[in-house]
């Protein structure tokens, strides 16, 4: 297959066309909540310290449950769990909005359905990243992945900006109402699916240690510890951008909001339109996971050298493209590379490696960007992940996990 045959082959398949639709609906809904939480924390408090607090709270479920999320995901039927936390996602959205459309909103009412989003996410990502390949199957996963990943970062672009709209025009409870209704099409996609068309693998039997089995499981396996760790440097040290962009726009040079905005629109766009034109060659390979992570550590270090904001803005439009394909390997990669009743438990270690470690990540950057400055603290990122896909390398050459793809575990279908 060759140009936009190859980029959308995925779409080929039904169910996950479906799934492509009501996930780009829903994702656009999310960003909105998120503008709309974090306006909603500055109304009520004007501090940002708060707002940092409740970005924290929400991401903590992940780093202390999300290995639990793994294992249901192993255990249940992943249709079933994805349209259970849809359904409490959208009641939570809902429930937001009324309490701020009513005007008795208060903060620990935010930071308690901010809790309760961060437990649906740890149970959810899992289920959804793993969700993907009983979908398509081995052969169009990595493309699926991308794909999915073009509509996460679509939905950083439109997201806010219709947010904005909204809460000048309507008001701030109106994003989280629309994200509520927004579940909807995630639910009614889910629903629609052909289930004798999906190949879900044989859920893994109730028994004791699961989890340590899974660790084990993971530690003694080069192909998926090696990847783990590199991204979980990278995730702690390179993707806090929400702590690192604002600092650059403020400190680096000298701008405002609209500054800020223009650089994380630039990275969205970078992603979108880099996840389109690699989605149909990108292959899960080694190799091309530690080139990958080589050229996104090297452009995040530009980024912190970077002169200029029409220079960043440029750079940054890389950054976005580099991570999308960095990422969208190394979930491929895992995925094929675990067991299938693996699967779940080690994709939540990737979910942890990523998303958990923002409550250690964005501390530890923004204290280092007061210590040392926030070029300083970008940089180090960069810095880390070049240094870290070294280490992989080496580590998996001297395991002789160095292989052109990885070779895919049969999987026990129900």
């Amino acid at each position: 297959m060759t140009g936009w045959r190859a980029t959308f082959r995925s779409l080929g398949v039904r169910n996950y066309r479906l799934y492509f639709y009501g996930h780009t609906i829903s994702e656009a809904g999310t960003w909105m909540q998120k503008v709309g939480q974090g306006w909603l924390v500055l109304e009520l408090t004007g501090s940002g310290t708060l707002l940092g607090v409740t970005f924290a709270i929400q991401h903590l479920p992940i780093l202390l449950i999300g290995a639990w999320g793994g294992l249901l995901a192993d255990r249940l039927d992943k249709r079933r769990l994805l349209l259970i936390t849809y359904g409490v996602a959208g009641l939570l959205a809902l429930a937001l909005g009324l309490l701020t459309a009513t005007g008795i909103v208060t903060l620990w009412m935010v930071l308690a359905l901010a809790l309760g989003l961060g437990v649906v996410n740890a149970l959810e990502k899992p289920a959804r990243h793993t969700f993907v390949i009983e979908m398509v199957g081995p052969g169009h996963l990595t493309n699926a992945i991308t794909l999915s990943s073009v509509v996460t970062n679509t939905g950083k672009v439109v997201g806010p900006s219709l947010a904005g709209i909204l809460i000048s025009t309507v008001g701030l409870a109106s994003g989280f109402l629309v994200n509520a209704a927004s579940y909807l099409a995630a639910v009614a996609a889910l629903a629609l699916m052909r289930r004798h068309e999906l190949t879900p693998v044989e859920p893994t039997r109730r028994t004791s240690g699961q989890l340590r089995e899974g660790l084990r499981y993971v530690l003694r396996t080069p192909q998926l510890l090696a990847p783990l760790l590199l991204m979980t440097v990278a995730g702690t040290l390179a993707y806090e951008w929400v702590v690192t962009l604002p600092l650059l726009a403020r400190d680096a040079f000298d701008g405002d909001a609209q500054v800020f905005g223009l650089m994380f629109s630039a990275m969205g766009v970078g992603a979108v339109v880099g996840g389109l034109a690699v989605a149909g060659w990108l292959t899960p390979s080694a190799r091309q996971l530690l080139k990958l992570a080589w050229v996104f550590g090297g452009l995040v270090v530009v980024v912190a050298s970077a002169p200029t904001v029409p220079v960043v803005l440029v750079v940054l439009v890389g950054v976005g493209a580099a991570s999308i394909a960095f990422r969208s390997v190394a979930m491929s990669w895992l995925q094929l590379e675990s067991s299938p009743q693996m699967r779940g438990r080690v994709m939540s270690l990737l979910v942890v490696a990523t998303a958990g470690t923002t409550p250690i990540g964005a501390p530890l950057v923004g204290w280092l960007a007061e210590l040392a400055g926030a070029r300083v603290a970008t940089g180090l990122g960069g810095v880390a992940t070049v240094l870290a896909a070294l280490v992989t390398l080496l580590y998996l050459r001297s395991r002789g996990a160095l292989r052109s793809s990885p070779q895919p575990v049969a999987a026990v279908v129900s």
